[in-house]
């Protein structure tokens, strides 16, 4: 397999208007031998620009990127020695499953006894070998985008490429694929790049994530260092179902100790909160200034519930909606002045329109620059 190094990559569009449009913002990334990397973010990021410019299917406007030592800025993409699967399967439909897999291996003229046995091996990985004689319109989703991987696997590549590869698939679906797809880069020890917009993939398969906005890198790390050391708020907003709760306010020094107090549109106060003794450090040049205070769902507790509740950690809000969940219940809530998820166990029972007293995990809060949006905690 290869080691795959981007280095300041960027894709610069021309619009209808005729401005530039920078897709892909100097982009730099190292992609280690036989790791699962994983490229996450919102619609129109830049996650499958920059895919698509590791394929060479889309022309580099300057950087370079290169696989196992070698720069592939100018090699075709079919010199690259890398597989691509794409979210629309792209299978031929007049060919049998064995035939689409087969096909790129005919083009380079492989001899048919190793087309034989690399097809076998790549449909008895994938459970496939009852399928190789029916056609794609014969075939499900879920069984489709096996005969895609298959695809993929036959040419042995240095690098696989995927491109939103489960959209197309029903959740129950997804979830089974996503683990076949995990199950595979185990098997293989393969260099797989991922492009997904489901950050519950991305959790899930990746051994590193690559998180990316408006073109550009937010945070490259391991899915728990993400998940509970965001680098901004973008990263710390979009990991995490639900998504973290954000409120604005102030931190204010009383009794030599610090508090983060919540302030309204119209500069009401509705709780305060005392800061964890942990985050004192990197919150006391922030006396008296505005920041933005975060805190996940799963981190807020109905005080009854609580078997040790600090009164300087409770919080008061009224139910706006509740959501049974099957195995949890998530709580729409309102201070007054934000709303915010909770998510508690089913055993909390809560009504809508009644005030309940909220305890919140005060070490496991987040704090950020209002003006940065960069982690201060």
């Amino acid at each position: 397999m290869a080691k795959v190094v981007i280095e300041n990559a960027t894709k610069i569009y021309r619009d209808a208007k005729g401005h530039d449009v920078r897709a892909a913002d100097n982009v730099s990334l190292e992609i280690h031998d036989q790791e699962f990397m994983v490229l996450v973010g919102p619609s129109g990021c830049g996650k499958s620009t920059t895919l698509r410019m590791v394929a060479g299917l889309e022309e580099i406007t300057s950087g370079n990127i290169s696989i196992d030592g070698r720069v592939i800025n100018d090699v075709p993409p079919k010199d690259r020695d890398i597989a691509m699967v794409f979210q629309n399967y792209a299978l031929y439909p007049h060919m049998t499953v064995y035939k689409n897999m087969a096909f790129g291996l005919k083009l380079r003229k492989y001899p048919q006894t190793e087309i034989d046995q690399r097809v076998s091996e790549a449909a008895d990985i994938l459970g496939i070998k009852e399928l190789l004689e029916r056609r794609p319109k014969e075939l499900s989703g879920g069984q489709r985008q096996r005969v895609a991987v298959g695809r993929a696997i036959v040419r042995k590549p240095k690098v696989f490429l995927f491109d939103e590869p489960l959209s197309n698939l029903d959740a129950k679906m997804r979830v089974q694929m996503r683990t076949e797809i995990s199950k595979l880069h185990t098997r293989l020890s393969a260099t797989m790049i991922y492009v997904t917009h489901d950050q519950v993939e991305a959790m899930t398969m990746g051994d590193r994530i690559t998180v990316m906005n408006l073109g550009k890198i937010q945070q490259v790390a391991t899915p728990l260092e993400i998940y509970n050391q965001p680098q901004n708020m973008f990263v710390a907003g979009f990991i995490g179902s639900p998504t973290m709760n954000f409120f604005d306010g102030v931190i204010e020094q009383k009794d030599g100790k610090l508090i983060f107090t919540e302030k309204g549109g119209n500069g009401s106060s509705n709780f305060s909160v005392r800061v964890d003794s942990e985050h004192i450090p990197k919150l006391q040049g922030y006396a008296g200034k505005a920041v933005k205070f975060g805190i996940r769902p799963e981190d807020i507790h109905d005080k009854l519930y609580t078997s040790s509740s600090d009164p300087s950690q409770v919080v008061k809000a009224t139910v706006e909606v509740v959501e049974p969940m099957g195995s949890e219940v998530y709580l729409y809530m309102n201070t007054g002045a934000h709303s915010f998820i909770a998510r508690v166990s089913v055993a909390q029972k809560a009504d809508v329109n009644h005030k309940l007293e909220l305890n919140l995990n005060m070490k496991r809060a987040h704090y950020f620059d209002i003006e940065t949006e960069q982690t201060i905690v």
